[in-house]
């Protein structure tokens, strides 16, 4: 009945040539083209397919300030606000999260990566749909407890989690929005090398012990008579 849950995909980037000035400063304000063949769900409204300028506009100590245009950036179509997602390995591609989400219903994102940092931008909803997504995708949703009427709302309105069962908690007990210490990081890293070698001795210890148990047991043949 419903789409794989926070399906992660890796989205389409249109890339021109800037000058390094202008590298400098996309780079600095996460400056992307995005296109999504399909509509895509921000907070707050529905985008039909077609292709996107994501960028940051403000990036204030707890919460950031996301502006969407259109596909030369020339009209701004929303603007909407996002905590920080953090991630263990940084990619050099952009990175486009996805909440699960009713069938037929637009793809609503959870997160946007720019390339080669760790920490991405986690939309924020507003709390009646950030209730909706985290009962859909079992997991905490970040959500404005006021309605988003303007951009200084954005920058000093209350922010909250929304747990699966329709409460609140605080972002910082439920998110994870910082660097994991480094034990609990040890933890969840990938495992790199292959158990093969040390099955296959596990394997080939056996049957050796096997055998020699086998041999034990054989009776010893009776001595023959001439």
């Amino acid at each position: 009945m419903f789409k794989a849950a926070l399906c992660i995909g890796v989205v389409f980037s249109l890339i021109t040539a800037v000058a390094p000035s202008a590298a400098d400063a996309q780079t600095r304000n996460n400056r992307t083209t995005l296109t999504f063949s399909q509509p895509i769900e921000v907070p707050g409204r529905s985008l039909p397919a077609g292709t996107y300028v994501f960028e940051l506009a403000d990036s204030l100590s707890d919460r950031h300030i996301v502006q969407i245009s259109n596909a030369d950036g020339s009209e701004l179509i929303t603007t909407i606000l996002a905590i920080n997602n953090y991630r263990l390995t940084a990619t050099d591609k952009t990175v486009v999260t996805f909440n699960e989400v009713a069938r037929g219903a637009p793809e609503a994102i959870r997160a946007w990566f720019y390339p080669g940092n760790n920490y991405g931008q986690e939309f924020v909803y507003p709390k009646g749909r950030a209730e909706e997504l985290a009962v859909l995708v079992h997991m905490p949703v970040p959500a404005l407890t006021v309605e988003p009427t303007s951009v200084e709302v954005l920058r000093t309105a209350p922010l909250v989690a929304v747990t699966p069962e329709r409460r609140e908690a605080p972002l910082a007990q439920v998110i994870q929005t910082t660097p994991m210490p480094e034990s609990q990081q040890a933890r969840q890293l990938p495992r790199t090398a292959s158990s093969l070698p040390l099955i296959m001795l596990l394997a080939f210890c056996s049957i050796i012990t096997g055998l020699g148990m086998i041999a034990y047991r054989r009776p010893a043949l009776a001595p023959t008579r001439s």
